[in-house]
C-alpha cells in the first residue's frame, strides 16, 4: 500500500485519542480512571475474540499480555488519571516527549541508528507541543505529570515491542488489536474491582463517552495504529503521536472556549512542521520475516 495512505490511516489513531481529554473531563464521572480504561478495552477486545474465534498460541500468549499491559493496562489508567488531575492541554503536553522516548528505545531494543534529522524533528515537535499547551497559567500537578509521563513511556515501549515482534502469520490487524485490548482489559479488571468499583451513576452522556472511547478510540484506532507501527519506520508513528495534544488543544478552544494565543499558533506550526519533516526523513529498516505461528480456530 502507498506509504502516504498508510500514514493517513495511522494518523487517525492519535487524532481520535486527542478527544480523550475532552471526553474524560466533560462526559465521564470523576475519580474512576481504572473503570474508564476497562470499558475502553475489555468489551471491544472480547467482542473481536468472540466474533473471530481466534486465540494466540504458544509464546504469543505471553507477548500479548506484555503488550496489553504496556499499551492498555498501564497506559489507559495513567492517561485518564492525568486527564483528571491536569488541564486537558497540560495532560497532553507530555505526549510531545513520546517521539524522543521512541527514538531512544528504538536504538536500544531495535538497534536502529538515531538519525540527526529524526532527532531534530522529535525535539522541535516536543518544543512545539509545549508551546501549544503550556502557558503561564498552566497548573502542573506533580502526580498528574508523573502519570502522563508514565503512560507515554509505557506505550512507547509497547510500540517498540510491537515493531520487534510483528504479528503471527495469518493474523490480521483487527484480531491483533482485539488480543491486546482483551489482555489489557483482563489485567485492569481485578484492579478496577478492588480499587474503584463501578461509578455510582452513569448517565447518558457518560455512556456515550464510554462507547466513543471503546469504539473509535479503542478497537478502530488501535487496529490502524498497530498496523501502521509494523509498516512504517518506528519514528514515523512516534511523530504522528504529536497530533494528539494538538487536537486536544484545538478542541479546548473550539468546544470549551479556551483562549488561543500567538505563541500557541507558533507551537502548532512547529509541531506539524516537525511531524511532516520527520516523515520525509524517516527511512524504513528491512524487517525480518515473521516466524510462522499457527493460530487455532475455536469451533462452537
Amino acid at each position: 500500500m502507498n506509504r502516504a495512505i498508510v500514514l493517513l490511516l495511522t494518523a487517525v489513531a492519535p487524532l481520535t485519542w486527542g478527544t480523550t481529554y475532552l471526553v474524560t473531563t466533560e462526559l465521564l464521572p470523576d475519580g474512576h480512571p481504572l473503570f474508564a480504561g476497562l470499558l475502553r478495552s475489555l468489551p471491544a477486545g472480547l467482542l473481536v475474540v468472540l466474533l473471530t474465534r481466534r486465540l494466540p498460541r504458544g509464546t504469543w500468549w505471553a507477548k500479548m499480555f506484555a503488550l496489553g499491559a504496556l499499551n492498555i493496562g498501564a497506559f489507559f489508567p495513567l492517561l485518564f488519571l492525568a486527564a483528571e488531575r491536569l488541564p486537558g492541554g497540560v495532560a497532553a503536553a507530555v505526549a510531545g516527549a513520546q517521539p524522543l522516548i521512541v527514538l531512544a528505545m528504538g536504538a536500544l531494543v531495535l538497534h536502529e541508528r538515531i538519525r540527526a534529522a529524526s532527532a531534530a524533528a522529535a525535539v522541535v515537535g516536543a518544543a512545539g507541543v509545549a508551546l501549544v499547551v503550556l502557558g503561564p497559567a498552566a497548573r502542573l500537578d506533580l502526580w498528574g505529570v508523573l502519570a502522563a509521563l508514565g503512560g507515554v513511556t509505557a506505550t512507547g515501549l509497547g510500540m517498540i515491542l510491537t515493531k520487534r515482534w510483528g504479528r503471527p502469520a495469518g493474523v490480521g490487524p483487527v484480531v491483533y488489536a482485539g488480543w491486546q485490548l482483551s489482555a489489557g482489559g483482563l489485567l485492569l479488571l481485578p484492579l478496577t474491582v478492588m480499587m474503584e468499583g463501578v461509578p455510582a451513576r452513569i448517565d447518558a452522556s457518560a455512556a456515550l463517552g464510554y462507547v466513543w472511547l471503546g469504539t473509535a478510540g479503542g478497537i478502530i484506532a488501535y487496529t490502524l495504529w498497530f498496523r501502521g507501527i509494523q509498516l512504517l519506520p518506528v519514528v514515523a508513528p512516534g511523530l504522528l503521536a504529536l497530533l494528539s495534544p494538538v487536537v486536544a488543544t484545538i478542541l479546548g478552544v473550539v468546544v470549551l472556549g479556551e483562549s488561543f494565543t500567538g505563541v500557541q499558533v507558533a507551537g502548532v506550526v512547529l509541531a506539524l512542521g516537525a511531524l511532516v519533516f520527520g516523515q520525509f526523513t524517516a527511512r524504513a529498516k528491512p524487517t525480518r520475516p515473521l516466524r510462522t505461528v499457527g493460530v487455532p480456530v475455536l469451533r462452537s
